[in-house]
């Protein structure tokens, strides 16, 4: 099993940047993920980062804001979180996939390891 701690969550004003990242200690996670869940709303897929960084994939609310990246030395994953937006608050989790060596992964139960999660407040 993988277990996946998630830290650098916090307080922000909009406009502002912080940087997720998601230590992951265990059995190797092939695709990592991003996902976040806002109050009163569905949890959401952010970004996704193949095993060997050579494919990633965002949403659309996130595209050209949000950079996934991942250094397998250190086993972490990192979410750089620039131009921030009150929208963005959300728990934001860290998942990874055990199953698929190759590619990334946008849909829930695609994963079968999560984080405990980090808040993310953005202030207006």
């Amino acid at each position: 099993q993988v277990q996946l701690v998630e830290s650098g969550g916090g307080l922000v004003q909009a406009g502002g940047s912080l940087r997720l990242s998601c230590a992951a200690s265990g059995r190797t996670a092939y695709t990592m993920g991003w996902f976040r869940q806002a109050p009163g709303k569905d949890r959401e897929f952010v970004a996704s980062i193949s095993r060997s960084s050579d494919i990633t994939t965002y949403a659309d609310s996130v595209k050209g804001r949000f950079t996934i990246s991942r250094d397998n030395a250190k086993g972490t994953v990192y979410l750089q979180m620039n131009s921030l937006k009150p929208e963005d608050t959300a728990v934001y989790y860290c998942a990874g996939n055990t199953r698929y060596y190759y590619g990334v992964r946008i849909k829930e139960n695609e994963y079968d390891c999560w984080g405990q999660g980090t808040q993310v407040t953005v202030s207006s």
